[in-house]
């Protein structure tokens, strides 16, 4: 791992996205990144703490913001971690009515849904995880840190190995 001292990864708090148990892991995401979806594969089995903070990257991946602001939508539904996980293993199907199609059979309210996902506090929580992995030093995907240090790619070799696996 590379020490970045100037990085100011934000503590873990309760606004945070957080899964799993064993050392804990910052990981900034772009939710229509093929890295990110890879990286989410080889890792989502590892005892790991993930806190997962959305790092939109719309100048390469036009669709991240709408993909981030559905998941936010379905973290006020309780259903983040299903509708994150069904992105990545579905990534052919991230339209909106896939999105639709997703909200409906995890059995979400999708008039709130919709509400919700174009609402100015489900964008200002997306745009928070963002502005603290930009001054955290991240400016590509996935970006992680373990007790505030990067740690460098490739992720799941790095994370496997962190978690003894």
């Amino acid at each position: 791992m590379a020490d970045l001292t100037s990085a100011q990864v934000p503590p873990v708090g309760p606004e945070d996205h957080l899964r799993g148990e064993g050392q804990e892991v910052v990981l900034y995401v772009d939710l229509a990144c093929a890295h990110c979806a890879a990286t989410w594969q080889g890792i989502s089995d590892l005892p790991l703490r993930i806190c997962f903070r959305h790092f939109p990257l719309p100048s390469q991946h036009p669709r991240s913001p709408v993909l981030h602001a559905a998941a936010e939508a379905a973290a006020l539904q309780d259903g983040f971690w299903p509708f994150v996980d069904r992105l990545f293993a579905d990534r052919g199907r991230t339209d909106d009515p896939h999105l639709w199609e997703a909200a409906s059979e995890m059995g979400f309210d999708l008039d709130r849904f919709e509400r919700d996902r174009r609402s100015a506090q489900v964008e200002e929580r997306v745009q928070q995880d963002f502005r603290s992995g930009v001054r955290a030093g991240v400016s590509s995907t996935p970006g992680a840190f373990v007790s505030g240090v990067a740690v460098t790619p490739p992720l799941h070799r790095a994370l496997r190995s962190l978690s003894g696996h």
